[in-house]
Parts: structure tokens; C-alpha cells; sequence
């Protein structure tokens, strides 16, 4: 396993990550996580140098308006010394947020449901135009320094759904650790993209890589003519690997 340092004290996080999004289900229902192979899946990649977990609040729920079951699943999950062993991410669900108060309320129930004191890494969900000025009108700014200060998470960042010039912006708007973009090598001009991910690493933000493989798609269907090119390839590599 691969890793980078991270932050003033140089820990070191897998570079792959386990995203929690599109865990196993049960019954063909998106909101029924089959946990026992989730959990075998999650154990298997910490007890292999994974150590950086992503979910969100809504994740296997059957609508982005209320809790999903991945933050449960993961509370259970981490149970028996794997929490100490991981990094665990997770969202503030950004487009729920009518108050300053509706913040910590939201973190704290998260605390709850992961079985945790504390979020590693704590990003806002999925910044766009709209969110962003609500979030900054509310007092996000202020709602993270104090969960920074009480030790309720351990990093501030965001994830971004937007054009190029917003994400310039909020970068420059606080002192964030890191932020999340969805790249992969179909969207390097997409939303952030290339230029933004170097806008961010140059400003001292670390980057987390959501989509590499945008959604499985970069492994399935390829096309024989790029199927033929790998083929000459000297390393022979799964289209997972390539994409990757």
C-alpha cells in the first residue's frame, strides 16, 4: 500500500481510499447495505494498509433529504479496534442547512450514528453556488473553528459540485486541510478539474480524488480499439488499473 503525508504532523493516509457510497446491497434494495460483506470488504482493505474510510449522511438512504445507512453501517463496523486503525470521513449535508444550529446538530447525530468522538476528516457536502452562500450567511466559518477547537473533527475541507471560479474561490475563502473533486481521466476539465486540483495542492490543501472511476463506467464497455492499445502494453493491467 501507497501512502502521502498529511498535515503538521505528517501522518501518513493510503492513497486508496474505501468509499462507502456503493456498498453491497441486499435484496437488489440501494438502501440495504448486506453488512456482512461490507464489513469483510471494509476489514480486508484496513487490515491491508487502507486507512482512510468516506461516507456521508445520506449515503444508502432512499433520498438525500434524511440519514442513509452507510454512517450506521460504519459505527458497527469499526467496532473492535478497526475505528482506531482508519481515518474516517464524512459531509455535513450541506442543502439541509437552514440554521447555524441545524450544523451542529447534524455533526453531533453523526457522531452518533459512526459510534465516534470525533470525524477526521469533515468536509462540506457537495459545494455549489446555492450552498455556498447559504452555508457563509449561516456562520459555517465559525461553526468549523469551534468544531476544530473542541476537538469534534480533526480537518476541515469540502466537496465541490461547481464551476472552475467557484472553486477558486472557496479555496481562498478559509483555511481549509483539503478538499474533495471528482476527477478521473475522462473529467480533467470537468467542474475543478486539473486546473483546480493543482490550485488547491499549490495552496497547501491535500486533494481526495472522488469518481477515479467515475462511478465503475471506466471499467465496463471499453472499447476494443482502446482494449487493443493496452494490449500492447508491456505491464498487462485490468481496466480498473488503467484507469486508475
Amino acid at each position: 500500500m501507497l501512502f502521502r503525508t498529511f498535515g503538521s504532523t505528517g501522518e501518513k493516509i493510503s492513497i486508496l481510499g474505501f468509499g462507502c457510497m456503493r456498498l453491497p446491497i441486499r435484496d437488489g434494495k440501494f438502501d440495504l447495505i448486506d453488512e456482512e460483506t461490507a464489513s469483510r470488504m471494509l476489514h480486508y482493505a484496513v487490515d491491508n494498509g487502507v486507512n482512510y474510510a468516506d461516507t456521508a449522511f445520506p449515503y444508502h438512504g432512499t433520498s438525500f433529504q434524511q440519514g442513509g445507512m452507510s454512517e450506521i453501517f460504519l459505527g458497527r463496523a469499526l467496532q473492535n479496534g478497526y475505528r482506531d486503525r482508519i481515518n474516517l470521513a464524512t459531509k455535513l449535508p450541506s442543502w439541509l442547512v437552514k440554521s447555524r444550529g441545524d450544523m451542529d446538530f447534524y455533526l453531533d447525530r453523526q457522531l452518533e450514528r459512526l459510534q465516534t468522538d470525533h470525524i477526521d476528516f469533515y468536509l462540506l457536502h457537495g459545494l455549489n453556488a446555492h450552498e455556498w452562500i447559504n452555508l457563509r450567511q449561516l456562520g459555517v466559518f465559525e461553526f468549523l473553528d469551534a468544531a476544530l477547537a473542541d476537538g469534534r473533527i480533526r480537518y476541515a475541507g469540502f466537496s465541490f459540485h461547481d464551476e472552475l471560479s467557484l472553486f477558486k474561490e472557496i479555496v481562498d475563502a478559509y483555511d481549509w486541510s483539503f478538499c474533495q473533486i471528482q476527477y478521473n481521466f475522462m473529467d480533467e476539465y470537468y467542474q475543478a478539474g486539473r486546473e483546480g486540483l493543482e490550485y488547491a495542492a499549490a495552496r497547501g490543501l491535500g486533494v481526495v480524488v472522488m469518481e477515479p472511476l467515475r462511478g465503475g463506467s471506466l471499467t465496463a464497455r471499453i472499447p476494443e480499439a482502446a482494449i487493443k492499445v493496452w494490449e500492447q502494453a508491456e505491464v498487462r493491467r485490468s481496466p480498473a488499473e488503467w484507469a486508475l
